[in-house]
C-alpha cells in the first residue's frame, strides 16, 4: 500500500509558524519530485513548493515558507512562518513527477487543515 500522511495543522493566529510534515509508506519520497499544495473553500488546489533537484516556491509564500527533506526518515516537511488568514486552507503533500498542476503528481495525501485567525 502507498501512502502518504500529512501532519501539523492547526489553529494559528497571524504571524504564527506551523510545520507539516508527509511521511510515506510504499514508496521512497525521494524517487519523486515532492510537492505542497492547498486548497481554501471555493478555489482551486494551488501548489505552494516542491521540492526535487531543486526547490521552488509560489510567489505568495516566497520568503516565508521553507520545503525540506529528510531521506532517512522518508518524509518531506514545510515550515511555515509569518502566516496570514489567506493562507488557511487544507494542505496536502503529493508525490510525482513535479511541475505546477496536480496533473503532474500521482500519490497524494488526504491533507491537513490549516487555520489561520485572530
Amino acid at each position: 500500500q502507498v501512502q502518504l500522511v500529512e501532519s501539523g495543522g492547526g489553529l494559528v493566529h497571524p504571524g504564527g509558524s506551523l510545520k507539516l510534515s508527509c511521511a510515506a509508506s510504499g514508496i521512497t519520497l525521494d524517487d519523486y519530485a515532492i510537492g505542497w499544495f492547498r486548497q481554501a473553500p471555493g478555489k482551486e488546489r494551488e501548489r505552494v513548493s516542491c521540492i526535487s533537484g531543486s526547490i521552488v516556491y509560489a510567489d505568495s509564500v516566497l520568503g516565508r515558507f521553507t520545503i525540506s527533506r529528510d531521506n532517512a526518515r522518508d518524509s518531506v516537511f514545510l515550515q511555515m512562518n509569518s502566516l496570514k488568514t489567506e493562507d488557511a486552507a487544507v494542505y496536502y503533500c503529493a508525490a510525482g513527477r513535479g511541475g505546477t498542476t496536480t496533473d503532474l503528481y500521482t500519490y497524494w495525501g488526504q491533507g491537513t487543515q490549516v487555520t489561520v485567525s485572530s
